[in-house]
């Protein structure tokens, strides 16, 4: 059996760390860089920016600016210090960088010392270039060392075909994951895709990919977001006006291209809680395990302890006009509670 490449996303705020949890109980599955949110696909100018530069209306200029931006951006999450979804150099492995440089030398047909008006927007570090060019050309004879001032040299050209750049981008993803050590274990990396962009797979994965979205009763989301993460600073990119709120997730999830494949699955947090067994042995099954291989059992993640961070909505009374807002907005959102909990039962992580 293949190593998975094992997948937890869900919607800002819903509980998708809790299968890294509950899989760090148990055998043979790397956890060890924990909630860690790998972004290099779908980042901004990630890979799959590139792909859709490359892939659609491309042209020259085009592919030159998308692939000067994926190295840029792939180089940061490579070395930029203090960027917490960064530090490849260290999450994935010091040779992440080597390994896109021989990906872009794959992909680039052209290369060539021409420039266009995108390399010749200022910036401060052209400036010294600009000085010297200026005093340059009051000097009789100095216009013949004049060197044009751009942003970045020389100009790549990419016009790649779809199953060209699709063979390349798989790749590098494989060889990426095997320095992460998919060779030897299979392993969890958090985030790794979006819901959002879980159509894009099939070109880009085999059938050792597993995904797991999470998805958490709306009220709860809204409740923890505003009176409770916003006092940590941990808020969620959500409005806390109620009503825009209702607007925002409504277009957040139908925004999403919905796929049918048989490696994304759809789980529910409070499954996770007041249906244990069965969503547990429903995990297991998807990823080919046997129970014997769950040793630490609730070690890490605890129903008995999880269930207090649910029905957070009816935990104070002066939740239940918001609530009642979204019950009626997002009702096919919400979560069927088998019974209720005491107030006194609740506790938000």
């Amino acid at each position: 059996m293949k190593n998975k490449i094992i997948v937890p996303t869900g919607y800002m705020g819903s509980g998708s760390s809790a299968i890294t949890d509950l899989l760090g109980e148990m055998e043979g599955i790397d956890v060890s860089r924990g909630t860690f949110e790998f972004v290099f696909l779908h980042c901004p100018n990630g890979l799959f920016d590139l792909e859709d530069k490359l892939l659609i209306g491309n042209n020259a200029v085009r592919s030159d600016e998308a692939i000067h931006s994926f190295y840029h951006t792939m180089k940061q999450l490579y070395d930029k210090k203090y960027w917490w979804v960064g530090h490849y150099k260290d999450n994935v492995g010091e040779d992440f960088l080597k390994i896109t440089d021989e990906f872009i030398k794959k992909i680039t047909d052209f290369e060539t010392p021409y420039y266009w008006y995108y390399q010749e927007n200022v910036t401060y570090k052209m400036l010294p270039r600009l000085i010297l060019n200026k005093i340059l050309a009051k000097i009789p004879g100095g216009k013949k060392h004049i060197k044009k001032a751009l942003r970045y040299s020389p100009m790549l050209l990419s016009f790649i075909n779809p199953d060209e750049f699709y063979k390349c981008s798989k790749e590098y993803l494989y060889k990426v994951l095997e320095r992460m050590g998919k060779d030897k274990k299979h392993i969890v990396l958090d985030q790794l895709l979006l819901p959002f962009n879980l159509f894009r797979i099939e070109n880009y994965f085999e059938d050792d990919l597993e995904v797991f979205v999470v998805e958490r009763d709306p009220r709860d989301v809204f409740i923890s977001n505003k009176y409770y993460w916003s006092k940590n600073n941990e808020l969620v990119p959500y409005p806390t006006d109620v009503k825009k709120y209702c607007e925002y997730y409504r277009k957040l999830r139908d925004m999403e291209t919905k796929v049918e494949n048989p490696h994304v699955h759809r789980i529910k947090f409070e499954d996770m809680v007041y249906k244990y067994d069965e969503t547990v042995a429903k995990i297991l099954e998807i990823l080919s395990l046997d129970e014997a291989m769950h040793k630490g059992k609730k070690t890490l993640f605890v129903p008995e302890i999880s269930i207090k961070n649910t029905q957070l909505f009816n935990m104070n009374s002066r939740y239940k006009d918001e609530s009642s807002y979204i019950e009626a907005c997002l009702r096919e959102y919400l979560y069927e509670f088998p019974y209720l909990l005491d107030e006194k039962d609740r506790q938000v992580f």
